[in-house]
């Protein structure tokens, strides 16, 4: 039975995305069976993950709103080695059911998609979109756990507390309750006092939360979605590489272990 984490914050910027496309990539070069879910209009998981969205015949979309069995809609990547369920501009076709008036907002679309999957894969990533409609309220409902990856400056803490805010929220009107898998903490400049504060207080209100493993702001990794691979796969020796290595790994012990 698969485990479904939500890689989110409410924030933008802070490498969302690319933890998902990585950490995804990083834990099936482990041997894990791993899907990836984009629920962003944008598509840049798709993109990122070398699947041209534009050209994809089924999207996530479609199986939210039952037009398609989720194993229609996901395609392998190579030499990614995950599955992935692409978005694409359809997927803002969620704001018009969230509009009618007949009907209470469906959070449960995702959550209901995924059913006869789990045994299917070790691990489910949702890539949510940073703002908070019906996408991200999905992945949310749908998830066993939450990780937040958040960049290391000014506006970090406050991003993460809206977050955490949703959350509860979604516990106390949904019965959903929702634990932190974990706070990653991404393009990590040593260099900088800011980043290295804001590092300190990240640790200091989240303490075992916080993820030992750092990602560093590294060219290769900020490269790779050009060239639609994950950077382990762009660059395999590079820092970024590594770190996603890394944070695979303590995922894994984190979580449970290999599957």
């Amino acid at each position: 039975m698969s485990r479904i984490f939500a890689i989110a914050n409410q924030k933008g910027g802070v490498g969302k995305t690319t933890t998902a496309i990585n950490l995804s990539a990083a834990l099936a070069s482990l041997g894990d069976r791993v899907l990836l879910i984009d629920m962003d209009a944008q598509g840049n998981a798709t993109t990122g993950s070398g699947i041209n969205k534009a050209l994809v015949p089924l999207s996530i979309y479609d199986a939210l709103i039952g037009e398609a069995q989720l194993s229609r809609v996901t395609v392998h990547t190579a030499p990614a080695g995950y599955d992935l369920a692409p978005a694409n501009g359809d997927l803002a076709g969620l704001s018009v059911v969230e509009a009618r008036p007949e009907a209470a907002p469906p959070y449960h679309l995702l959550r209901d998609t995924l059913v006869g999957s789990e045994d299917r894969y070790d691990w489910i990533f949702v890539d949510a979109p940073p703002a908070l409609g019906l996408a991200t309220l999905n992945c949310l409902f749908a998830a066993h756990a939450v990780l937040v990856p958040v960049q290391c400056e000014y506006y970090a803490l406050e991003g993460l507390s809206d977050l955490m805010q949703t959350m509860r929220k979604i516990g106390e009107s949904l019965g959903h309750q929702l634990p932190l898998a974990g706070v990653l903490r991404t393009m990590y400049d040593s260099r900088s006092s800011l980043c290295n504060d804001v590092s300190e207080q990240l640790c200091e209100h989240f303490a075992d939360a916080i993820y030992q493993t750092v990602i560093p702001r590294n060219i290769r990794l900020a490269e790779a979605p050009s060239y639609g691979l994950p950077v382990l796969n762009y660059s395999p020796s590079c820092k970024g590489s590594q770190a996603y290595i890394a944070l695979a790994e303590e995922f894994r012990e984190r979580a449970g272990g290999s599957r």
